[in-house]
């Protein structure tokens, strides 16, 4: 690996360095990581916001749709007791890696840079959540 693609891949290095200190001692709570899912659409209305992205109807409106959806599974995750809660989490975190994957191509909402950063958080944190699940049940 040379310092220009490591100096290009920063958001990457910088996520896979949060997901790691953030599950090396285990999940933390269902409702935090579950919270994190509101969270998530949350920056991306305040960055298209700051952008001027969301003046298009249509991009507030997906935009919206996507708070909303995510904030369901938010929902869904915390009335669940037990073994389905956490494979329900990590869906919820790897589709929004999705989302983060179709804004970083259509470079639109928000920075991609950012995008890049938080599809990495999502993916791994998903992995890092359902192997931990697999390995507490």
């Amino acid at each position: 690996m040379t310092i220009r693609f490591l100096a290009h891949r920063w958001p990457t290095l910088l996520a896979l360095a949060l997901t790691l200190v953030t599950f090396v001692d285990g999940a933390p709570p269902t409702g935090f990581l579950a919270a994190l899912l509101v969270v998530m659409p949350l920056c991306y209305l305040g960055f298209g916001a700051a952008r001027g992205e969301l003046r298009d109807r249509r991009t507030l409106a997906v935009q919206l749709a996507g708070l909303v959806a995510f904030c369901a599974a938010a929902v869904l995750v915390l009335s669940l007791d037990g073994r389905p809660a956490p494979y329900v989490l990590a869906a919820g975190w790897l589709a929004h890696a999705l989302w983060d994957l179709v804004h970083h191509r259509s470079d639109r909402v928000v920075p991609r840079a950012w995008s890049e950063w938080c599809g990495v958080v999502d993916a791994s944190g998903a992995l890092a959540i359902l192997l931990l699940a697999r390995t507490a049940g």
